[in-house]
């Protein structure tokens, strides 16, 4: 089942605006190594999906894993050659609003290299430029 809400009060959102830094969430909370983000995007459900795999499988299910977004964000499209008008499109998806900073994955309880290898590959599945960081400095 994808990540997405269980409910929400407007099904419907608008943009909204991505400008600026990301204000929370620029820490590590959890874990002892983490992946920041370096750009802003939308990462959509499937995409989080994808690194949560990839970092289960690289952890071989050893350690513990955060995941600190979530896709609480829909965003609509009109299917295609509809004409202009008759109001707003279906929802296409779900998606998380990152900003530069955010740290977007967490992971302790494993060896320095396995945490790094584990968040390399997350980071090959996402379409932003990300960073490594430790507890206490960037890597």
């Amino acid at each position: 089942m994808p990540l997405m809400p269980k409910r929400v009060k407007y099904r419907q959102s608008q943009r909204g605006s991505r400008k600026g830094m990301s204000m929370s969430g620029n820490t590590l909370a959890f874990g002892e190594y983490g992946l920041r983000a370096m750009e802003r995007i939308w990462i959509t459900n499937i995409q989080i999906e994808a690194c949560r795999v990839a970092m289960t499988r690289a952890m071989k299910r050893h350690g513990q894993l955060w995941i600190r977004i979530f896709p609480d964000k829909s965003y609509s499209k009109k299917p295609l050659e509809v004409r202009m008008g008759k109001g707003k499109g279906a929802i296409e998806g779900w998606v998380a609003v990152v900003r530069p900073g955010r740290i977007l994955f967490e992971v302790d309880g494993v060896t320095e290299a396995e945490a790094l290898e584990c968040l390399r590959l997350a980071a090959t599945k996402l379409p932003i430029r990300t960073t490594l960081v430790r507890r206490g400095l960037s890597l």
